[in-house]
């Protein structure tokens, strides 16, 4: 028996040489060992719900019972796309131009801090801005949200502080300025984050060169700090575009009335007529799709 188990011992360990003999003259195939168990995954939850979402968009749903009824028809996205009834095109076009407004102030805001913290500050100020930055995402998302409320609200911090310099109340509540405000301060990490990777990547050298060179410092910041730090603003954009896209949350606590976003519809349909939810959720899906596609065709993924 000992003789048999050194035997299959043996055996053992001679296929496991043999397999990594093979993995070390084919390192193509360590990579697809690796990466086919998170890409399978990805294909069975992530693109199979996407996949199951829009076949659906093309079925249509009894008004009676809300069934959805396996009958394929356009009628969701003529819904949709109705310039005669133009509502969802309007929340449609709010929503996308909310996301643009959000991502906009927030590249504005991350780009001046994060050029800080990779370029200027030493190695305890970066430490204790690091943890400034991420502090919020370790709360709660709705108690974020909820804070922004009673800033906001008409008796809150903001307008206490207002009156105290003898200026008249914010009227910000329940309001899409309020939204593009809370939008913008909970996805602000987002955007830093991706936009100090790309420019701690910039050596100083390149910025020493530019000085010598004799250009100041709005020359190298379009001419050099900005080319290499867009593939870190295009990262950032994606993720405070598509999270503004999908939110359903603020504008339903911070928001007024006519403050709906897409996100606000898709909840409200869901229950009573799926096939248009799943349709309507297409929108988001579609313009982000587009806008990835844009951004690889300018090149922005070449440097990430």
């Amino acid at each position: 028996m000992a003789v048999d188990a050194a035997r299959e011992a043996g055996s053992f360990r001679g296929a496991r040489l043999r397999l990594s003999s093979v993995l070390w003259r084919r390192p193509w195939l360590k990579l697809v060992v690796l990466l086919v168990p998170p890409v399978a995954a990805f294909v069975a939850v992530y693109a199979a719900s996407l996949g199951a979402m829009l076949v659906s968009s093309f079925w249509t749903s009894d008004s009676f019972t809300a069934a959805i009824v396996h009958t394929w028809t356009l009628d969701q996205y003529r819904a949709i796309f109705s310039l005669s009834d133009p509502t969802y095109l309007r929340i449609a076009g709010r929503t996308i131009g909310m996301a643009a407004a959000v991502t906009v102030t927030d590249a504005i805001l991350a780009f001046p801090l994060a050029f800080f913290m990779a370029k200027i500050a030493g190695r305890r100020t970066r430490s204790l801005l690091f943890v400034m930055v991420l502090l919020p995402l370790w709360s709660s998302y709705l108690v974020r949200i909820y804070s922004w409320t009673t800033i906001l609200s008409k008796s809150g911090p903001l307008n206490w502080f207002l009156n105290g310099l003898g200026l008249p109340d914010a009227q910000l509540q329940f309001t899409n300025k309020a939204m593009w405000i809370v939008f913008s301060y909970v996805w602000l990490p987002f955007m830093i984050l991706p936009i100090y990777a790309a420019l701690e990547r910039i050596p100083g050298s390149l910025l020493e060169a530019s000085r010598d060179l004799g250009a100041r410092g709005s020359r190298t910041f379009r001419s050099v700090i900005l080319p290499l730090a867009f593939p870190g603003v295009v990262a950032g954009s994606i993720f405070t575009f598509s999270l503004t896209l999908g939110d359903y949350i603020t504008p339903l606590l911070v928001g007024g009335p006519g403050s709906s976003l897409i996100g606000n519809i898709v909840s409200e349909q869901s229950a009573s007529n799926l096939t248009f939810a799943a349709a309507y959720a297409m929108v988001p899906v579609g313009v982000m799709a587009l806008y990835i596609a844009l951004a690889r065709r300018l090149g922005a993924f070449e440097a990430l």
